[in-house]
């Protein structure tokens, strides 16, 4: 059975309310009652609201008041606003609640059809949105199993495959062999990805950080550098690092990352040219920004971040499916940090900001106090 559409209905006249829980009630919809402005926003934290029907006059936070408050959060600002008002229909109050985000104005005494032929639209329109985020979470779960089932089966033929390399010395089989361990990996590390979309969409990102030991985001950097070294012959990487680099997480997600961010640089930067990669220890926050010269289209920008936007398969050795740069915004969402991307015609520059952990910066202080240097 689907979950009941939530309307919220503020009103400060209790005849209103009742009025207008008469008029919408039916077994589908929920409809959830406020007094006042900040009686809506309490209900607005803990509820997850499809339309807001919000009067206009009202003492101490108007439905103006109310509706910015909405626009400005997060959490609500997508939510449809509907204004019902007993005021005159003077133009500059419509415009003005169009300006907060309204998407229409009823003015009382309200015609009963035309109420709820409004309302039905839009508890349609979220019935809609909720059984499509349905789908997509049975689809994506789908993914994941499948993803997780394959990698018993496809693990047995890479074991077998090195088997058959140290038992033959013929050179064209192995070539063949060669190719078939480098197929299987490139299929593993595509497996790995589709899981990691899975955690990501599933779990609210929970299993990108497995773990959260103390490290040098220095020496991270240095080791994705030189692992990309070892399949990229020519590569020219420049590491600049200054202050206290020391925070915790999870090292094999953080190379994942930046391992990540130096393969695109590679991929869709000018070739021959030197990729800059800087590790700045600040107060709160370790700062990480590889940068190369090249340009990210302007149309790609805005959706870079977005799952299967595109593939990495210039990089050599890569097994793209568009989610790299998903999965290494995520794995610096679950440091607490963030990963933008800033380009210009000359050069793009990706930045992570990773939050030193309260037991680090308890540390660090504790030297201070002592004494040490930090």
């Amino acid at each position: 059975m689907n979950p009941p559409v939530k309307v919220l209905l503020v009103d400060d006249v209790e005849e209103n309310l009742v009025a207008l829980d008469a008029l919408l009630r039916r077994d589908d919809v929920e409809l959830l009652q406020a007094r006042s402005g900040s009686e809506a926003l309490e209900l607005l934290l803990v509820h997850e609201i499809s339309l807001a029907l919000l009067d206009v006059q009202m003492p101490e936070m108007d439905g103006f008041e109310l509706a910015e408050l909405m626009r400005g959060a997060e959490r609500t600002k997508h939510v449809p606003i509907i204004f019902v008002t007993a005021g005159t229909r003077d133009p500059k109050r419509v415009f003005k609640g169009y300006g907060t985000g309204a998407v229409d104005f009823l003015f009382k005494p309200i015609d009963p059809h035309i109420l709820r032929s409004k309302v039905d639209v839009f508890v349609e329109l979220a019935r809609q949105r909720l059984q499509l985020a349905h789908a997509l979470k049975l689809n994506e779960l789908f993914v994941g199993i499948i993803g997780h089932d394959l990698r018993n089966p496809l693990g047995a033929m890479l074991a077998g495959a090195e088997l058959l390399r140290e038992t033959t010395r013929e050179e064209l089989a192995q070539r063949t062999i060669g190719r078939m361990i480098g197929a299987g990996h490139r299929m593993t590390e595509m497996i790995e990805q589709l899981l990691d979309l899975t955690r990501a969409r599933l779990g609210n990102g929970v299993g990108f950080v497995r773990q959260r030991l103390p490290l040098d985001v220095r020496e991270l950097v240095q080791r994705a550098v030189d692992e990309l070294a070892g399949a990229t012959p020519g590569l020219i990487v420049r590491i600049a690092s200054h202050g206290d680099c020391v925070t915790s997480g999870d090292p094999q997600r953080l190379l994942q990352l930046f391992s990540n961010l130096l393969g695109n640089a590679v991929a869709h930067g000018a070739r021959g040219r030197e990729i800059v990669a800087t590790v700045a220890g600040r107060e709160r926050d370790v700062l990480v920004t590889v940068k190369n010269d090249g340009a990210v289209p302007a149309e790609i920008l805005p959706v870079l971040f977005e799952p299967f936007r595109g593939s990495n398969r210039q990089v050599p050795g890569s097994a793209g499916l568009g989610l790299g740069m998903y999965i290494a915004r995520e794995i610096a969402r679950g440091h607490g940090g963030e990963l933008r991307a800033d380009s210009s015609n000359e050069a793009t520059t990706m930045s992570v900001v990773l939050p030193r952990r309260p037991e680090t910066l308890g540390a660090r202080e504790s030297d201070a106090e002592r004494g040490y240097p930090t």
